[in-house]
């Protein structure tokens, strides 16, 4: 392991002539918002947050690093849930912060594509892609804060990925600063382009452990003519899996998001978020929220999913439904999903479980495996939801309601998590779907992960980043032997 330097006063000095007082900020107040992770379970210190607003500026900057051997952590929006964008506790790397470069560089409905900078917030891009009659078809509850480099970053996922993939299926290009400082661009908006090793995709969820990313090209798609959304009630996760076949069966390209949610996590949406309401007059022990859309030449999508649900019930596979019959309407149970993960921070600590299985299997799991974990640990309770469609469910797990939350997850969380992640992989499946490694998956990562990719994921670092200054700690595991040293 390459043996880095702490940050020192003239690095500090140089730094402040590159960028100013604006890019490299030393009070300890301004920079103290973005040493936590979004969750509140890990902080860092940082003697600087270099802020710049140009490429020739991170590019600067990394070459300053390399230089003085200095570690760098990238960071968007801070939105992440694996705190891969939180320094050390020691203060050993510099926080380097790319929401000043926030700028929509081109937008082309001709190419269907958009140029973002790393900056550049999400709810921005959807608003650019819609000024030229497109859309940028990912989207999340934290839309209003993630940012384009953080997104392609940790190849984020999001609710539409049923029909359209995760960011890395979206990305055309990208511009990035390698670890030397030397500049990549890559951001040509093309479809084929088979040079070699396909160093885009390579930079998509390495979580900044390779380089800076910049700016990123973009895949568009056309605007939706319209659109309709559902509350679903039904009483297994196999009647939900069926109904998505069905829907799908029925209209293979109008279903967009499919999105999986129990009653306890309703329940805690509506108890720990004001101005929420139950969509259904009957609880159900599972629901499901769809969105459907239609080109404009289509047929509604409401009426489509209407004759949909109503054959499902006549089956029996769904209790209950309410199509939104507004755009209010519509967003009002999109709420009610978004706001599960801020209801859930909001009602204490928990263990949250990023997993994924095949498709197939996701039923079975929840209903077999959720009890289990809740027997091994009793009191505690499985909250399960998300994006059932592609085998990606958020598998968190409660502490008992009388313990001491904080107390209970140290003394029980690591067995706790194992047990999780166990039964995952005995599933075929992942400890990470969407979210990324950070450093909270780390330890977890070197346990389960199979050796021929770890070892390939170390000599890709070793090979790009020899100096080990790009976020250190986060992604890829450290060899046993380097552990020792």
């Amino acid at each position: 392991m390459p043996q880095l330097n702490r940050p020192d006063a003239t690095l500090i000095a140089r730094l402040l002539d590159l960028l100013g007082p604006q890019g490299c900020v030393t009070d300890d107040d301004l920079i103290a918002p973005w040493l936590t992770d979004w969750r509140g379970r890990y902080s860092g210190t940082s003697i600087a947050l270099l802020a710049p607003a140009t490429t020739d500026e991170v590019s600067a900057i990394v070459r300053l690093a390399a230089e003085a051997r200095v570690a760098l952590v990238p960071q968007g929006g801070n939105t992440g849930t694996v705190a891969g964008a939180t320094p050390p506790a020691d203060g050993s790397a510099l926080l380097l912060s790319m929401r000043r470069m926030n700028r929509i560089r081109t937008t082309s409905a001709t190419d269907n594509a958009i140029i973002a900078e790393a900056g550049v917030i999400l709810s921005d891009l959807h608003a650019a892609a819609a000024a030229i009659g497109r859309r940028f078809p990912l989207s999340l509850a934290a839309k209003g804060s993630a940012t384009v480099g953080g997104l392609v970053s940790t190849n984020a996922g999001g609710t539409q990925v049923l029909r359209f993939g995760p960011v890395r299926s979206l990305v055309l290009g990208l511009e990035a600063v390698l670890p030397d400082g030397a500049l990549f661009e890559g951001l040509a908006t093309l479809r084929k382009d088979n040079r070699g090793y396909d160093l885009r995709q390579l930079l998509t969820g390495a979580e900044g452990t390779l380089g800076i990313i910049t700016a990123a090209a973009l895949r568009l798609v056309p605007s939706m003519g319209a659109r309709a959304v559902a509350w679903v009630g039904l009483d297994s996760p196999a009647k939900a899996l069926d109904l998505l076949r069905r829907l799908e069966e029925r209209s293979p390209e109008s279903i967009e998001s499919f999105e999986l949610i129990p009653a306890d996590a309703l329940t805690l949406v509506l108890e720990r978020i004001p101005g929420t309401r139950a969509p259904l007059a009957s609880p159900s022990t599972w629901n499901v929220l769809i969105e459907a859309v239609g080109n404009r030449d289509d047929a509604p999508p409401a009426s489509l999913l209407e004759a949909a649900l109503t054959d499902a019930m006549e089956h029996g596979l769904v209790l209950d439904a309410t199509i939104a019959a507004s755009e209010a309407q519509a967003e009002a149970l999109w709420a009610l999903r978004e706001s599960i993960s801020e209801a859930e921070k909001r009602d204490g600590p928990s263990l949250k479980h990023d997993i994924s299985v095949p498709v197939s299997a996701m039923p079975t799991f929840l209903e077999e495996e959720g009890p289990r974990i809740e027997a091994r640990f009793p009191g505690s309770r499985i909250i399960a939801f998300g994006h059932l469609g592609d085998g990606n469910i958020h598998f968190n797990l409660l502490p008992p309601a009388d313990a001491d939350r904080e107390s209970w997850i140290a003394a029980h969380g690591r067995e706790a998590t194992a047990m999780v992640h166990d039964l995952v992989a005995a599933a075929g499946g992942s400890l990470s779907a969407e979210h990324g490694i950070g450093q909270a998956k780390l330890a977890e990562f070197a346990r389960l992960g199979d050796p021929v990719r770890l070892a390939a994921l170390r000599a890709i670092k070793q090979a790009l980043d020899p100096l080990g200054i790009m976020n250190p700690g986060k992604l890829v595991p450290l060899a046993p032997e380097a552990k020792d040293q």
